[in-house]
């Protein structure tokens, strides 16, 4: 295929897409994965804003003719890739080909789960705003094909009442169900088995890839490729999905659900309520035991107290397996709860088993919140593990990313992922940085642990705010710092709003976005989820202001036990894992502003330690190529000479 044809100025896509713009870096790029799955290789392939990443790889991939799994980062994004960009890509390529979504169970409606929530609901073991919703889903589930909760319009993705008729890989009773002929995650997984392109998301392929049955199984053996889009979200992911949790929610559950199916088969239900009785008490012992310590407390902590207290839980668990061992083999749905009951025991004894203090595999901790107890497993490095999970897949692999590269390497993305005989490729963004943007470096700001420095962000701010009208990130590190930000902010603009100003937590993200894009103007405070997956185009958004370098928070757990491992093999901590990680997220944050071709705009990095630390020319040097001044008066003119020819400024 010659893809500068394809991508060129007089090509299939130009012809379909309005605006479509000819970019050599999506040329280069679709070159070179197209080669990647003609070899089965594997490439790990950074392209910035612009690139048009997405087209670039599935051109190449309906053309190959082979079946292909694409896997992302975010539900947003696999939307749009089945219901906008496949189709529009197929249609212009003259290659008409079947493609199916999955998503995770959650999504999609039991049968089986509605039938015992309504039987609950009967015996009114339901609170009213559940069971006042039952016969809207059992309404909707006479119309749906999908069983896609997304669907029940009429119900929001967070009501209450889904998690009681959906599943989990826990209580799914598989080919035992008495509805499996009906059940929608059947029917998903077997139109993706007919399928050329499979997209589904992060946790999904790995549940194929270490054989965990999630309801879609074995997709990766029938896979030729497989194609990681927001790759930089792709080592977290695992490393959280090989870990476990065991939490107050998943053993009320458990409970909860053995009462339903005793009810459905007219069983005593003396050993639930004794169950559930002892669980809420063993519960409630553990947690007095961790309220000498705040929050978190890591493994290492544990008192005497917390470890009784656990091998208690553990007991009561072992002992509900033992129970169900005869009545299981006659009834499909005690049949998966012991099954259930026993992966909690296993994930109890792993919490509870000694380790080398030397060489740990993990780290586990347990966590008080305002929903109970949980007790977190994970493992520290994944990536030989995730590595080896690759390699055993003889498919084409592609790892991509606007933001997987620190400087001009990926050696810390490869590290992390266990692809060290992997291709790189690294694709600049088209746009036009020198003359779209500037990078604002402010002077005498105060050491970022200091006091007032929130405070000085702000004050910073404010004349940019003066001058772009609004139109404006502030993207915080930390919910304190959003907070007192918002504060100040109220305090100095008046009662008088000169701009709509929206703050994380006030509404859900995607509403402050609908909103923030409304109103043309306004002014958005947000943290992490702020800083990626968010594509505000035009001149609703022409400034974006950090606070400070991204920094992952140092008492997190698994990244202490990550830094003390590096640390133990004579690596550099600093530099290694924390550098690299925050490069990487800063690059996301930057990576709000320019959006399209038309886009300009100001970025403003107040953290001084750019300047002051030599860590900061990292940090600098993986940004894109922005003119940079450390003078007001040059941001000021920028701003309003590009607002004052902009086409349009609706809000204004």
């Amino acid at each position: 295929m010659d893809y500068a044809e394809i991508f060129g100025p007089d090509g299939p896509l130009a012809r379909t897409l309005p605006g479509f713009a000819t970019r050599a870096e999506q040329i280069a790029m679709a070159e070179q994965v197209d080669c990647v799955l003609r070899t089965n290789g594997k490439l790990i392939v950074e392209a910035g804003t612009g690139t048009g990443k997405t087209f670039a790889y599935l051109a190449p991939a309906l053309h190959s003719g082979r079946r292909v799994i694409v896997s992302t980062g975010t539900r947003t994004l696999q939307d749009q890739l089945f219901h906008r960009d496949l189709p529009t890509i197929a249609k212009a390529l003259g290659r008409p080909v079947r493609v199916a979504l999955l998503k995770g169970r959650a999504n999609y409606l039991c049968i089986h789960r509605l039938n015992l929530a309504e039987q609950q609901a009967i015996g009114r073991g339901l609170r009213r705003d559940v069971a006042t919703a039952l016969p809207k889903v059992r309404a909707w589930s006479g119309i749906t094909r999908s069983g896609d909760i997304a669907e029940a319009r009429h119900l929001s993705d967070e009501h209450p009442v889904w998690p009681w008729v959906t599943s989990t890989r826990d209580n799914c009773l598989g080919a035992d169900c008495e509805a499996f002929e009906r059940c929608h995650v059947v029917h998903a997984r077997r139109e993706a088995q007919a399928a050329d392109v499979i997209v589904v998301n992060h946790h999904l392929l790995l549940a194929d890839l270490v054989l965990k049955e999630e309801g879609f199984g074995d997709l990766l053996p029938g896979a030729d490729a497989v194609i990681i889009d927001e790759a930089h979200q792709f080592p977290d992911v695992a490393s959280n999905f090989l870990g476990f949790t065991v939490s107050s929610r998943q053993l009320q559950s458990l409970a909860r659900d053995l009462s339903a199916e005793l009810l459905t088969y007219n069983a005593r239900s003396e050993v639930s309520a004794a169950l559930t009785q002892t669980l809420d008490r063993q519960l409630a012992d553990l947690e007095d035991a961790l309220r000498t310590r705040q929050g978190r407390s890591e493994f290492s902590e544990w008192s005497a107290a917390v470890i009784e207290a656990i091998e208690h839980i553990h007991a009561s668990i072992d002992e509900l397996t033992r129970s169900l061992e005869q009545p299981a083999k006659d009834q499909p749905g005690l049949a998966a709860l012991r099954r259930r009951s026993a992966e909690i025991g296993s994930r109890l004894t792993a919490l509870l088993e000694s380790e080398s203090s030397d060489h740990p595999a993990s780290v586990r901790w347990a966590q008080i919140g305002t929903h109970g107890v949980s007790l977190h497993y994970v493992p520290i490095d994944v990536a030989n593990q995730l590595g080896a999970l690759i390699e055993a897949h003889a498919s084409a692999w592609i790892f991509t990313s606007a933001t997987l590269a620190v400087g001009e390497g990926f050696a810390h993305f490869q590290n992390r992922v266990g692809l060290h005989e992997a291709q790189t490729a690294r694709f600049g963004s088209p746009f036009d940085y020198p003359k779209q943007t500037l990078l604002y470096l402010p002077e005498q700001f105060p050491d970022p642990s200091s006091a007032s420095y929130t405070e000085r962000v702000i004050d910073t701010a404010l004349p940019i705010l003066e001058a772009s009208g609004g139109r404006a990130f502030l993207l915080f590190t930390s919910h304190r710092a959003l907070r007192e930000g918002a504060e100040i902010l109220f305090k100095k603009l008046g009662a008088q709003l000169p701009f709509p100003v929206f703050v994380q937590g006030d509404a859900p993200r995607d509403a402050l976005l609908t909103k923030f894009r409304q109103a043309g103007n306004g002014v958005l405070l947000g943290t992490s989820t702020f800083w990626e997956g968010v594509d505000v185009k035009g001149s609703a958004l022409t400034v974006v202001i950090i606070d400070k370098l991204p920094f992952a928070v140092p008492d997190d757990p698994v990244l202490k036990a990550r830094l003390d491992a590096i640390a133990r093999r004579g690596g550099n901590p600093f530099f290694e894992e924390q550098v690299p990680q925050a490069v990487i997220a800063l690059k996301q944050g930057v990576g709000r502003l320019i959006r399209d071709p038309e886009d300009f705009g100001v970025v403003v990095l107040c953290d001084p330690r750019l300047r002051t630390r030599g860590y900061g020319r990292i940090f600098l040097d993986s940004l894109p190529p922005m003119p940079r001044t450390n003078r007001l008066e040059e941001v000021t003119a920028f701003l309003q000479e590009r607002l004052s020819t902009a086409p349009c400024l609706s809000g204004a």
